[in-house]
């Protein structure tokens, strides 16, 4: 039986919607947002799957109606999750978002650990694995995703399960040294081993998780090829890979075409009247390097003056976790910084940056990718990065530059065709940027071929079919 022809229960720490109030006060179910939701949904709608994970709303919403009508609606079902405020604070922002976050972006010095979190952590994984044992039957194909359910397997395991169970980390895994201050990191390893294939974004990540198990679990046998390595562990089996998330390309590339897109350029550029735009677009992150790329972009104006009344970076942020010190801290400084460049820099009918603290639709967003000549994507380190995919697809006339950092994971797919940058480094930002404000139409068009190419080949579906082993050669 392949792939295709399986239900798939997809796991995952949110479910694709939201259930919130709308400004009548009647309660709305809206679709979800993120590289996850953009990269599954597809997926699961082809296999008429189950998808389980916590709805996020409070607790006097009518969520067994909503998601009722919901599922009616659509070719797969929601399974919601019941988590109460306390098992978020501990389980999510705390352990998840306070631990395993930071220490898993290379960011030691956010890390925190607190022992009831994790307590909680692990309570939260077995309601989720509870839930799955009670939807899954023997035929379907069971994946988990991400940091926030590495557990879900363990527990599985320990109800009886047997059937294969999948895990993606759509994060990066950390170097052994780093791993290595986690407590009860032991623990932690011998949680991803009771899957039997996990999927990571990169070859690295592949890599560390391997030097991680040879320090902690020395016993453990290896076998290895190009892009998997064979985990042998007190009589289980365990195949790791990586496989680099994508995009349905052809969504981006068709629809960029469509006249609502082409309206939203249009009216983006009628508002932003400069001669370049650049464009960053980030949900409300420390990883994600926003400050680093006002300091860049402040960088430019200063060592290249021509540019100033030319270009202006047009940054989009995305609120997320506004209930954590951390990221309000983080918006404080982006609001500081924003003012500081632009009372500096502004000129008559002209201002550096224009910020924005908002979501984009579909539409919006696409039209946003058409108006802009310059992605600006420099997180200080990330997964995969599925925007500059997005971007470069949705880059259907080719005249668009992406500027990537180096600490994404799409960096070792696209580094041919983009400008790549460390994003602590302001002088190499300015310079990128300085360099795409100069670059031809034919280098620019050159470029993009290049990473439109990379990007239809290897994409969405591509993904799937190199997880589960119908497809694995690159």
């Amino acid at each position: 039986m392949k792939f295709s022809d399986k239900r798939v229960i997809v796991v995952s720490n949110r479910l694709p919607v939201a259930i919130f109030k709308n400004e009548s006060g009647d309660w709305e179910v809206r679709p979800g947002t993120g590289g996850l939701v953009t990269a599954l949904e597809p997926i699961i709608r082809k296999t008429n799957g189950l998808w389980i994970g916590w709805p996020g709303y409070s607790e006097d919403a009518p969520s067994d109606k909503l998601l009722a009508d919901y599922n009616e609606r659509n070719s797969f079902r929601l399974i919601p999750i019941d988590v109460t405020e306390e098992e978020i604070a501990k389980y999510y922002r705390g352990f998840s978002n306070k631990s395993i976050w930071p220490l898993f972006h290379d960011l030691l010095g956010r890390f925190s650990y607190n022992l009831s979190d994790m307590e909680v952590y692990k309570r939260v994984n077995k309601k989720f694995a509870e839930k799955v044992a009670q939807h899954a039957t023997e035929k379907d194909t069971i994946w988990v995703h991400d940091y926030q359910l590495i557990c879900v397997g363990r527990y599985l395991r320990e109800m009886g399960i047997k059937r294969n169970i999948n895990f993606f980390l759509h994060i990066p895994f950390p170097s052994y040294d780093l791993f290595r201050r986690f407590p009860h990191n032991r623990e932690m390893i011998e949680a991803f081993l009771s899957y039997n294939h996990i999927g990571f974004q990169t070859a690295i990540d592949r890599r560390n998780f391997v030097s991680s198990i040879k320090w902690l679990l020395p016993d453990t046998m290896h076998s290895a090829t190009r892009r998997q390595t064979i985990i042998h562990h007190e009589g289980h089996e365990t195949v790791v890979g990586y496989y680099p998330i994508s995009i349905d390309f052809n969504e981006f590339n068709n629809g960029s075409r469509s006249k609502e897109a082409e309206e939203a350029a249009w009216y983006l550029r009628e508002n932003i009247k400069v001669d370049v735009i650049a464009l960053g677009l980030d949900r409300l992150d420390y990883t994600k390097g926003i400050p680093e790329r006002f300091l860049g972009f402040e960088r430019l104006l200063k060592k290249y003056p021509e540019t100033i009344g030319k270009i202006s970076l047009l940054q989009i942020v995305v609120p997320s976790r506004l209930n954590v010190s951390e990221y309000q801290k983080l918006k404080d400084e982006l609001d500081f910084l924003v003012g500081r460049i632009n009372s500096r820099f502004s000129t008559q009918g002209w201002v550096p940056i224009y910020y924005q603290f908002r979501t984009l639709d579909r539409i919006q967003l696409l039209g946003h990718y058409k108006a802009s000549d310059i992605a600006l994507i420099t997180p200080l380190r990330d997964g995969m990065n599925l925007i500059s995919k997005e971007y470069c697809a949705a880059s259907a006339d080719n005249r668009g530059v992406l500027i990537l950092s180096d600490f994404t994971g799409a960096a070792a797919q696209l580094s041919k065709g983009a400008l790549m940058v460390n994003p602590y480094d302001f002088d190499q930002t300015a310079d990128a940027l300085f360099q795409a404000f100069k670059m031809t139409d034919e280098e620019k068009t050159r470029r993009m071929r290049l990473l439109r190419s990379e990007i239809r080949r290897n994409d969405l579906d591509r993904w799937v079919r190199w997880f589960f082993g119908e497809e694995l050669r690159y």
